[in-house]
């Protein structure tokens, strides 16, 4: 057991059960006595979160003080990454819910930096999971009962990179104008005559235009696992990291965290990319004009630094007549997301009606119509 894992542990003073981070209360709490502890420190009595030299992260030169080791198991079927209680020697997967064997493995890796602690409670994502489902009114009725019933759902803080970058643009390109000429059209009409008509017909004019642009990013957010599909984490968008707390041990007591994945590298490409959008939406946007062709654009990038950061997601994996269905609920804001599980019997029940109300909409026209020729027959 390394000392990260060990300070990960909270013994109650008064019973010596494990204590667990309270959300919404902000605290430690017992739930075998009762008893409560403040968090060690505060927001207002901390540093504020520091940003890493991008550089020394790629060449894996951060000092020791910046990486941390932990125990993690792996998934067989996901890939996640997650660290367990060391007294677990088997569970499932929070994300999947495939059965997983505890490793003992040790992974090195960059401490998380900031946390966004859980705000709401487990039961109060279980409430919005079940709306959420209840909405779905092509869900399997047992599938809906099954979760409502099921065990509780697991809070798990999954990673992300944060960039942050400072950036010059310079661009080439063309404006375009729009104007409109008068011409004359020969057009043909129902009859087949061909007439004459005067129509304003829209021309572009383009101009030559060059320019600079330039924007400081911050907290450019990319996911650090895969083991959810994207879809689900961008529906769980957005964030508020305004909110993040410097990162204490004390915030992850009776909750899971899932180690990183995807390499400083790859995040910096994902969030390149994504900053690239942004400045080429900026060009645009200076160009001016009705249309914009844009020939090219060089950018100077500086100051570029990154951060480890933990966000708080309730997850559900439910195994439901040989299928797995996953939910995942945004601890910040009960937003949720999931497999959007479909029953065959109520896709058959509603195209069955919509026939039927189709056949009743027939059968009423050809009555209406029979009935107006007879009227006007007598």
């Amino acid at each position: 057991m390394t000392e990260d894992t060990k300070d990960r542990r909270f013994p109650c003073p008064q019973c010596g059960a494990d204590m667990r981070f309270s959300p919404g209360e902000g605290k430690l709490v017992c739930d075998f006595c009762g008893h409560t502890e403040p968090l060690t420190a505060t927001r207002n009595q901390v540093q504020p979160i520091q940003e890493l030299d991008l550089r020394r992260g790629l060449e894996a030169a951060l000092p020791d003080t910046e990486m941390e080791v932990t125990r993690i198991s792996r998934c067989p079927n996901c890939g996640a990454e997650v660290e367990f209680d060391p007294a677990v020697h088997s569970t499932e997967c929070p994300f999947c819910a495939t059965p997983v064997v505890t490793d003992t493995g040790a992974s090195r890796h960059i401490k998380p930096k900031g946390v966004a602690p859980f705000d709401i409670t487990e039961a109060e994502a279980r409430a919005a999971m079940n709306q959420w489902l209840g909405s779905r009114w092509f869900a399997p009725s047992g599938l809906q009962e099954y979760a409502r019933k099921g065990r509780a759902l697991q809070g798990v803080y999954v990673p992300y990179w944060t960039f942050d970058a400072d950036t010059r643009s310079s661009y080439s390109g063309q404006r375009g104008t729009i104007y409109h000429e008068t011409q004359a059209v020969q057009v043909r009409d129902q009859q087949g005559r061909v007439r004459t008509e005067m129509r304003q017909v829209p021309r572009i004019r383009w101009t030559p235009v060059s320019g600079r642009v330039a924007r400081f990013f911050d907290d450019v957010l990319v996911l650090a696992a895969r083991s959810l599909p994207k879809s689900h984490t961008d529906a769980l968008l957005p964030w508020d990291l305004t909110r993040l707390e410097p990162y204490q041990p004390e915030f992850l007591a009776g909750f899971r965290a899932e180690g990183y994945t995807v390499s400083l590298q790859d995040g910096l490409t994902e969030a390149r990319a994504y900053m690239d959008a942004m400045i080429e939406r900026d060009v645009r946007f200076d160009i001016g004009g009705d249309r914009q062709e844009i020939r090219s654009i060089n950018t100077e990038v500086s100051d570029v630094t990154f951060k480890h950061i933990l966000l708080p997601v309730w997850t559900a994996a439910y195994r439901f007549r040989g299928q797995s269905f996953r939910f995942v609920v945004n601890g910040q804001t009960g937003k949720v997301e999931g497999e959007r599980p479909w029953s065959p019997w109520k896709i058959a029940a509603a195209v069955i009606l919509g026939l039927i109300v189709a056949a009743g909409l027939v059968w009423l026209s050809q009555n209406v119509d029979t009935a107006q020729i007879d009227f006007q027959f007598n």
